[in-house]
């Protein structure tokens, strides 16, 4: 690695509840203790779930909004990046990680699984909500985070 810190994505509901929420929430402590840099698409459900974690252990969360002004952003996020792009936004949120952790979503969150697959980024989904082709599956946030950033490793 060249010093960089590496980046990981959490994609997810931007509803999302209860279990879900807590589980984005342990993924985002994870990250920040793994010194890891946490990239979302910055709103709220399991992406402000994700940054409140990482941000309360004192981790770094990059958000990447579908609109034109920083503020739409959830409060977690440290690094707002307005795109003015909408939904094909999700394309930036998942070049921008070395590897994905996928938390239980809809038709946006399998467009980011679909799209990392295609850039090739290695996806971990939390839990079995959905079954996908290519992708490693963990039962836990620490096994999440853990396989995405053994398989970040090998990626720029």
């Amino acid at each position: 690695m060249n010093g960089r810190r590496v980046q990981i994505a959490v994609v997810g509901s931007s509803q999302g509840e209860g279990a879900s929420l807590r589980l984005a929430e342990e993924v985002g402590r994870e990250l920040a203790a793994a010194g890891a840099v946490l990239v979302c698409g910055g709103l709220g459900g399991i992406m402000e779930a994700a940054a409140r974690g990482a941000g309360e252990a004192g981790g770094l969360v990059v958000g990447i909004t579908p609109g034109y002004v920083r503020r739409e952003a959830n409060p977690w996020i440290e690094v707002a990046i307005p795109s003015g792009l909408g939904h094909a936004r999700n394309v930036l949120v998942v070049a921008a990680g070395q590897a994905v952790i996928a938390l239980p979503g809809g038709f946006g969150t399998l467009s980011e699984i679909y799209l990392a697959l295609k850039l090739g980024r290695p996806v971990v989904l939390l839990t079995r909500w959905a079954e996908v082709d290519g992708v490693r599956y963990a039962e836990s946030a620490v096994s999440a985070v853990r396989e995405a950033m053994d398989a970040a490793k090998g990626t720029g």
